[in-house]
């Protein structure tokens, strides 16, 4: 309970996720592309040609499968809670929708230049705008914050972004761009660093 008042708004994305995951299920399947696009999934062609720019958010909160959705909101549990702790909720809530929706931007530019037209969900944009706003917290209180150090942070967005690059079908550039928005975000947010919890 705590936990829970330190970080509801890491907690209502949470819950938002896997509540959207069972109403796409309960509605269809995930499996099908046509049923994902018609909950918000990004279409690079939907977005560049139709300006449905709202997909660049809607999808943040759908996931291809369980274990999708798994993946994310564990990392996501961890990562967020303590980020919006030392960050504060408004400020949270902002790097995680302007660097998840942004990874899905720059997803969508590299769509096209690649020739590219797919459909894609997924949180990730948003978990690693999350470390790497964390990431940029850390350094900035000298390496070390709460549990987490700079060190094994970055070896957990290597090892996200090495199991990204070694599976298919997976969003690196998402992936890429998330981290490196949630980064600059947190960087022009506190731009003089943070003493303990000053912005709560």
């Amino acid at each position: 309970m705590k936990d829970l008042k330190q970080a509801p708004v890491n907690h209502i994305i949470i819950l938002v996720n896997i509540v959207i995951f069972l109403m796409v299920e309960i509605t269809g399947s995930w499996e099908n592309a046509d049923h994902m696009l018609r909950w918000g999934a990004t279409g690079t062609l939907d977005i560049w040609e139709n300006h449905e720019y709202y997909r660049l958010f809607t999808a943040m909160f759908l996931h291809f499968g369980l274990q999708h959705l798994g993946n994310n909101m564990l990392v996501l549990l961890f990562i967020g809670d303590c980020l919006e702790r030392n960050l504060g909720k408004i400020r949270y809530g902002l790097l995680y929708i302007l660097g998840g929706a942004g990874a899905n931007l720059f997803s969508v530019f590299q769509e096209i230049r690649a020739h590219e037209y797919v459909v894609s969900a997924g949180a990730s944009g948003g978990v690693f705008a999350a470390i790497g706003g964390l990431l940029y917290i850390v350094i900035r209180n000298k390496g070390h914050i709460e549990n987490f150090t700079s060190r094994q942070l970055v070896i957990l967005a290597f090892l996200c972004l090495y199991h990204g690059m070694t599976s298919a079908g997976v969003n690196n550039t998402a992936h890429l761009a998330g981290l490196i928005l949630g980064f600059a975000l947190a960087f022009f947010m506190c731009p003089g660093g943070l003493r303990t919890r000053a912005f709560k």
